[in-house]
């Protein structure tokens, strides 16, 4: 494959400039630029004026920028063995097999679901060659292990809960079909269960001036928190809370509950159920009528155990000390959230021993899988560097991964490292029903892993007919502690999902296709950072010059449509130069994927910046 060498370029075959093939090379073959359009290198020394140097920058960089993407997209050429590879091999079996496994439980750290998960989970990498790190040989390439922490607060898990209104023959409420009925941590109800008025809360008023003892407080007007407050408070026998938000649109999913918890107090052990939409209107339609008691019975587990979490490495073969962690979270009780990340992350891990057992494939630098408990395993493990030998070069958290779009309603979104669009939140740009907070310029992450992820996940949405977005910065999962330590480091996710922390977040609503493109993308990105070098670091350079001009030109346009709309013009102004600042230092991070010493991409590095710097006039509001 012909090396690029971007910093020679300083001048075009365009109108009226014209020299000897035979001096030149073609900046690259992969992108097939044609007469006219394409860049030309110079291999001696030519005398040109400062002004046509930038001149002809800005003009290079927009072919470039143009050509590549009407062409072959950059890095295709490196991505496609890869994409070849995984593709024979990725058929979801294994990932749809263990989130059927893993999501049958209510899981939460140290409880029965989310350890015996994390025994699938060993049991399959040992099937697959992985071998504990107590017992492996020093030149063992696939190892796992179990860390165990002492958990500062006892597990808890859900057995058995319904709810009757008195005088009825069916159940308000049972676990059998609503497993998010029964608040986390709430303690058992004696096994003949608790008959009570129910007394319907509307204000925080009411609390102060009704009697509340012995009673059981119902309010779908204020929070759960503040009931709870009241319970103990007032001696209430417990609670009954409804609060679904609409994106789960609850009117037409009227048996959804969301899951809720209340703080762990062994001095003060309390009970509260939470209600479906349908569960709450039967319930009010009966207090219209007069008075209501209910009777409401719970079985829970509140035990001392241990925090569990599963680190399995594939040491790199030169540069070991540089590794790549994929993080998927296991606590949570649904299907989607996250038996699917648990689940796609270790069909990854499988396939990736396979493919290097038998030969296939060999990865420089260290790729790790963790599962644990959603951000705590995940800080902690970018904390204790004493327990790992590896530095942490990239971060992606997979959560939310394997939805049947169809049925859920959501899309699969990539969130981004924190850009300008999370400053300024327009165009294609949104934000979930999950919502963010605008940030900074000094919060922004410039970086080349969020064009690099996005463009090997389109190329898997092209072949397979899947859509691929993304959204700003929100924050939420296993990504954040990446980035709260200065490591490149994003979410790949589903939302808005209809079914999002309810009882119906189950197997039906994940589709094993999907699993198949987030493993095959995610795993064709892993493979191409962690065999990064300077072949890959040109293609990126390109990869990136494409992407900055067409966002320049988005945002350039929807400038212009602001100001017209009344717009402060310095304002747009200053939306155009942070989306070029950021660019120009996303173009610098490419360095970490060559050595120190490597002159020729650093000088590549610098003449791209060059060129962005000049293309950056042509935006001038």
């Amino acid at each position: 494959m012909q090396r690029v060498y971007l910093p020679s370029v300083l001048t075009m075959l365009f109108r009226g400039i014209s020299m000897p093939p035979t001096k030149f090379d073609l900046i690259s073959e992969r992108n097939n630029l044609k007469p006219l359009t394409y860049a030309l290198l110079i291999k001696q020394k030519t005398q040109v004026s400062p002004m046509k140097v930038i001149s002809t920058l800005s003009v290079l960089f927009l072919c470039l920028s143009f050509n590549s993407i009407a062409q072959n997209a950059p890095l295709q050429k490196l991505t496609e063995p890869y994409f070849n590879l995984v593709r024979a091999e990725f058929k979801g079996d294994l990932a749809y097999q263990t989130v059927a496994y893993v999501e049958q439980y209510w899981r939460i750290a140290g409880n029965t679901g989310f350890n015996n998960s994390v025994y699938r989970i060993t049991e399959k990498l040992e099937k697959a060659g992985y071998v504990l790190e107590e017992k492996a040989k020093k030149n063992e390439r696939f190892t796992y292990r179990i860390e165990t922490r002492e958990m500062k607060r006892p597990t808890w898990e859900p057995v058995s809960a319904s709810l009757k209104i008195m005088g009825e023959n069916e159940n308000l409420l049972s676990s059998v079909t609503n497993r998010n009925m029964t608040y986390m941590y709430s303690s058992s109800i004696p096994a003949e269960g608790i008959t009570a008025e129910v007394i319907y809360i509307e204000t925080k008023d009411d609390l102060a001036k009704m009697d509340l003892e012995g009673k059981i407080l119902f309010s779908d007007k204020i929070s759960g928190r503040i009931l709870l407050g009241a319970v103990g408070k007032n001696k209430a026998a417990g609670m009954l809370t409804y609060d679904m938000p609409d994106y789960l649109q609850p009117e037409k999913n009227v048996t959804s509950i969301q899951f809720r918890g209340m703080k762990y107090d062994a001095d003060s052990p309390t009970w509260a159920i939470a209600l479906s939409f349908e569960a709450k209107e039967k319930l009010k339609a009966a207090l219209a009528k007069g008075k209501v008691e209910v009777l409401a019975k719970m079985a829970t587990k509140i035990y001392d155990s241990e925090e569990l979490t599963v680190v399995a490495n594939i040491k790199g073969s030169e540069l070991p000390l540089e590794s790549l962690v994929f993080s998927a979270h296991i606590q949570e009780p649904g299907a989607n959230d996250n038996a699917t990340g648990v689940g796609t992350q270790l069909e990854m891990a499988s396939i990736t021993a396979r493919l290097m057992k038998d030969g296939k494939l060999d990865l420089k630098r260290t790729l790790t899988f963790l599962w644990g408990d959603e951000i705590i395993s995940t800080r902690r493990y970018i904390a204790e560097k004493e327990k790992r030998e590896a530095d942490i070069n990239w971060g992606i958290s997979l959560d939310m991964v394997g939805e049947n779009t169809d049925v859920t309603g959501g899309t699969f979104l990539i969130e981004k490292m924190p850009d300008p669009s999370a400053i300024w939140t327009r165009g294609e740009d949104k934000h979930s029903e999950w919502g963010g907070s605008p940030l900074t310029v000094d919060e922004m992450k410039p970086h080349y892993l969020n064009d690099f992820i996005l463009t090997n996940f389109e190329s898997q949405g092209k072949y397979a007919n899947w859509v691929v977005k993304t959204n700003p910065f929100e924050g939420g999962s296993d990504h954040t502690p990446f980035l709260q330590a200065d490591i490149p480091g994003l979410l790949l996710w589903h939302f808005t999902d209809q079914f999002y922390h309810t009882d119906n977040d189950r197997l039906d609503k994940v589709s094993q296709k999907t699993l198949v493109n987030v493993g095959t993308a995610a795993l064709v990105s892993a493979y191409t950072l962690l065999n990064a070098d300077a072949t890959t670091a040109e293609q990126m350079i390109l990869m990136l010059m494409s992407k900055a001009t067409v966002r320049l030109n988005i945002e350039y346009e929807l400038s212009k449509k602001a100001i017209v709309a009344g717009g402060s013009k310095e304002d747009e102004q200053k939306v155009l130069d942070t989306w070029a600042d950021y660019y120009v230092k996303s173009l610098d991070t490419i360095k970490d994927l060559v050595s120190v010493d490597d002159a020729e991409i650093l000088r590549q590095i610098e003449f791209a910046k060059s060129g962005l710097k000049a293309q950056v006039e042509r935006f001038k509001l």
